[in-house]
């Protein structure tokens, strides 16, 4: 029997997508549907590592979450991590295979959809429902031919799609018929209804809007979704900007370099009620703080060199003489040494860099990556912290005598005699409660209340699958799957 599968897809990027199929994976979830999420293909620089020893969007990561699930590298079988702006690392289920720009990876989607039918066969061979996330927008008529992330899944797969479409944006019933305007005719039949998501105001004044769109696409509207102020759901890669001035007393700032990866493990100090936090990007001086993070980055040396050529490296200098407190995050960490080599070219041009001398270490990036989830303790305090480490760097030197982080009988990263400077593998620094309060004490905060993060996002889950339960027909989604449609019996 063919395993009930519902894909949502977006008239642009984020409209709603991922936040759809979080809250549909809660909502099944609590009415104990044995139910997975799956993502064909993914362009994105915040991923996670699976309990297999994979590597997977992050925005999988947290809708396997919504299920009770641990991630699983078959969820999203095509990772890509842009590089350049025209190539990526290309990770097929959970393994990368290798740098390609745009005209190689083209080719190879033969291969790949190979993979994502195969991953997406062992899900449905596990679970009662399959919910899929598409990518970008199925208008993307450029990217028809061979396409997995959007109806040419939804073709192979033979399911039902919903539509959802930001009406914060403006102009959402364009966005919607515009859509289904440049589908080819049988995928437009396969569009079973649209949402609407981030709605605020007077429902009465929208309905007109929503009779029309019925009446002129034959189509219905499923849910209204409103706007949620202050959800919290990880990113799939856009960057939170400081949507207000931060408040708190530990003044903390991360510069946004332009393959910035794995911001999300910054979101426990965005939302920590002591942290005054902010991005610095393009053309923005780096201002007095008391703590600077250098974070991940997908291409190192060019990253680095970007950082320098906006001025930050004296910014930095600078900060430290004052006694300011400075963390680098796997890439950043690599930043602090004395030289980043790459001979092999997997981030660009071969060739080796001067790092920013402030630790003693070199570090050499080699073809295997390192993907693992980890638990330890800081050198500071013995804090227990728990992470995941992903990079492809072998970093070496005097300054790893002091390790930053003690992992499963091994050390990692380094802390500076002076105490001033500390750089680490470690993604997920700031997600351990223990860990966190730690790190904020060392950088100058008297008495840190740190929230348990995980908690966080349960809230923040919760809160979605709330208004799902409330704005959305969960009986007609029940009936596109085939299942109860009081979503109480598990199908499978």
């Amino acid at each position: 029997m063919k395993t009930p599968t519902l894909m949502v897809q977006g008239t642009t990027s984020d409209a709603g997508k991922s936040l759809l199929v979080t809250g549909l994976c809660r909502v099944l979830a609590h009415r104990g549907v044995r139910v997975a999420p799956f993502k064909p293909q993914n362009m994105a620089l915040n991923s996670a590592v699976t309990v297999d020893g994979g590597e997977i969007g992050r925005a999988q990561a947290v809708q396997a979450q919504a299920c009770g699930l641990a991630p699983h590298s078959d969820m999203n079988p095509v990772l890509l991590k842009p590089n350049t702006d025209s190539g990526a690392q290309v990770i097929l289920q959970g393994r990368a295979i290798g740098n390609m720009d745009a005209g190689d990876y083209h080719d190879y989607k033969r291969i790949a959809r190979e993979a994502v039918l195969t991953s997406y066969r062992r899900l449905c061979a596990q679970y009662g429902v399959i919910l899929v996330e598409g990518a970008g927008s199925p208008a993307e008529i450029n990217l028809r031919a061979q396409d997995l992330a959007n109806m040419g899944f939804a073709e192979a797969a033979d399911c039902p799609v919903l539509l959802i479409a930001d009406i914060d944006r403006g102009g959402v019933l364009a966005h919607l018929v515009g859509t289904l305007a440049l589908l080819a005719e049988t995928e437009e039949a396969r569009v079973a209804g649209f949402v609407i998501n981030r709605f605020r105001g007077d429902r009465a004044l929208l309905e007109p809007g929503l009779d029309w769109l019925t009446r002129r696409t034959g189509k219905p509207v499923l849910g209204v979704l409103p706007y949620l102020h202050g959800l919290h759901l990880e990113a799939e890669d856009a960057l939170c900007h400081n949507a207000a001035a931060p408040e708190g007393p530990l003044r903390v700032i991360v510069p946004v370099i332009p393959r910035i990866s794995n911001h999300t493990d910054f979101d426990p100090l965005r939302l920590h009620p002591q942290v005054a936090f902010r991005y610095v990007g393009l053309g923005e001086p780096i201002p007095q703080c008391d703590l600077i993070i250098l974070p991940g980055s997908k291409s190192v040396r060019s990253d680095l060199a970007w950082l320098r050529a906006q001025g930050w490296e004296q910014a930095i200098l600078r900060h430290l003489r004052y006694g300011g407190k400075l963390i680098g995050l796997c890439g950043g960490f690599q930043m602090l040494g004395q030289a980043i080599h790459d001979p092999l070219g997997l981030e660009g041009e071969p060739g080796s860099s001067p790092g920013l001398g402030l630790l003693a270490v070199t570090t050499s990036l080699e073809r295997d990556k390192q993907l693992r989830n980890v638990t330890g303790v800081l050198a500071l305090e013995n804090a227990i912290v728990t992470g995941y480490e992903i990079h492809a760097g072998l970093t070496r030197g005097e300054a790893l005598m002091g390790p930053a982080v003690y992992l499963e009988g091994r050390g990692d990263g380094a802390l500076s005699e002076d105490s001033q400077i500390l750089g680490t593998y470690l993604h997920g620094l700031f997600e351990s409660t223990a860990a966190c309060n730690a790190l904020l004490r060392w950088a100058g905060l008297a008495d840190p209340q740190t929230r348990d993060y995980h908690a966080v996002r349960e809230m923040h889950i919760e809160r979605l699958a709330d208004a799902c339960e409330t704005y959305l027909d969960l009986t007609a989604v029940a009936r596109l799957l085939g299942i109860d449609s009081r979503l109480g019996k598990d199908q499978a």
